[in-house]
């Protein structure tokens, strides 16, 4: 277990990027973590933001989210394609907390998360992981919000250490920031686009900083790719593809093993961030 002093934190604030989040998707593993670990890092002392997609199975009335009219409005191009943002907003008020959603007619309103309603998996999955990760990017830096921590669960959110490392790299909101994947047991399971390296590259990225994933990228090689660009990684689920967690142990970053209990694993969490954000400012 990693020890860490909450009154004397050297990552104060903490960014999640989640995939889902109960009670705005069904409960499954990633949903629960996605509100229970934001809401305890809060009342552990740091400041937070947290994300996720506007999936279409998102109730926005009962829900009731509302359009961040000032924060929408960009377009992202994918493909060559314009694709508008659109940012909304719900508040947890007992929680004192909010939730941004990502938001886009073609990627997210209609649609829901990996699958379509008969279970087939969405031909452009791959093109929603890079317009989410690019919309949340975008968003924290209107915001002019400096995370220290960037948390990132779910396939959803694998393009963001690439961003973070290579593309956003100069940005102010981003200069310092560290970055945590967490593996779960839960993926894809068909091949994205065979075009999807093309599709990711932003700015300075080239094909080779993509280089260590196979022509056909599947589910283990969206994680190595989120892996190779992090400062650390934590195994979420109990059972993972052994290979996931043997690659990020091969390039010695700091590991978080799986935890069973949800208390012990949001303490883990919170020293971690501090043991990531330490052992980075000392490379």
């Amino acid at each position: 277990m990693f020890m860490s002093n909450n009154n004397n934190m050297s990552a104060k604030k903490v960014l999640f990027i989640t995939q889902e989040i109960t009670p705005y998707v069904p409960e499954s593993e990633l949903a629960i973590i996605g509100q229970n670990l934001p809401q305890a890092i809060q009342d552990k002392g740091r400041e937070i933001r947290t994300f996720m997609p506007k999936w279409g199975n998102v109730n926005e009335r009962r829900n009731q989210l509302h359009e961040v009219i000032r924060l929408s409005g960009m377009n992202l191009i994918i493909d060559d394609t314009d694709h508008p943002l659109i940012i909304k907003v719900a508040s947890i008020q007992a929680a004192r907390r909010q939730v941004y959603f990502i938001d886009n007619d073609d990627y997210f309103q209609h649609r829901l998360i990996t699958t379509d309603e008969n279970g087939k998996e969405y031909e452009d999955n791959g093109e929603r992981a890079i317009f989410y990760a690019r919309g949340v990017l975008e968003t924290v830096k209107k915001l002019r919000w400096c995370p220290d921590v960037i948390h990132c669960h779910g396939w959803m959110s694998a393009m963001v250490p690439l961003y973070i490392k290579k593309a956003y790299c100069d940005e102010p909101s981003f200069r310092d920031s560290k970055v945590v994947f967490s593996v779960y047991g839960d993926g894809f399971k068909s091949n994205l686009d065979p075009n999807f390296i093309n599709q990711a590259l932003l700015k300075s990225i080239t094909p080779e900083d993509l280089s260590m994933i196979q022509t056909l990228v599947n589910y283990e090689e969206l994680c190595k790719l989120a892996i190779a660009y992090s400062d650390g990684v934590i195994q979420n689920s109990e059972n993972v593809i052994p290979g996931i967690m043997d690659y990020a142990r091969s390039l010695n970053k700091p590991v978080l093993d799986y935890q069973s209990s949800p208390e012990a694993y949001a303490d883990a969490c919170d020293a971690f961030y501090d043991k990531v954000w330490a052992e980075a400012e000392n490379l």
